[in-house]
């Protein structure tokens, strides 16, 4: 199992930066490798990507979740993974993003690419690209917002 711990300051409140996180399905918009994600419910989102070369498709459930604090997920089918979005206050109208993912390289490709760094360096990418279309759109930018709460639940 691998670890990436990566953080990004972002120039827009807390709020709004949580609040374009939720928005899932816009995903593919920032992070490179997406194709799509769908949200099959308040906690079940079904991801479609392209890692290596390789299509892959996975499930992963919401297992806590507090609004302007966190969002920690696990995968339940495909590719293995785990990891936390945390949201941190740094001033007023700033914003630090946590990202911290464990997840199982599969195969060849995978296990020299992680060797290599290049999953972190994605996830640094991700960040920043995250970082470009929220500060453009400003505070009070963000294209939606859920404000429920998930309990954490047992992890496997």
């Amino acid at each position: 199992m691998s670890t990436i711990e990566q953080s990004i300051d972002v120039g827009v409140p807390v709020r709004t930066a949580y609040d374009q996180w939720t928005q899932f399905e816009e995903f593919p918009k920032f992070m490179e490798g997406v194709e799509e994600i769908r949200q099959l419910d308040e906690t079940h989102l079904r991801w479609r990507t392209k890692v290596a070369g390789r299509a892959k498709e996975f499930e992963a459930e919401i297992t806590e979740q507090t609004p302007d604090q966190r969002i920690a997920w696990e995968s339940e089918a495909g590719a293995e993974h785990a990891g936390v979005v945390t949201f941190h206050r740094v001033g007023e109208g700033h914003t630090r993003i946590m990202v911290q993912l464990d997840y199982q390289p599969e195969g060849p490709a995978e296990k020299v690419g992680d060797a290599l760094g290049l999953v972190k360096r994605r996830v640094k990418g991700d960040l920043e690209r995250f970082k470009a279309m929220i500060e453009a759109r400003g505070p009070g930018g963000e294209t939606g917002e859920w404000r429920g709460s998930v309990e954490q639940t047992a992890t496997r």
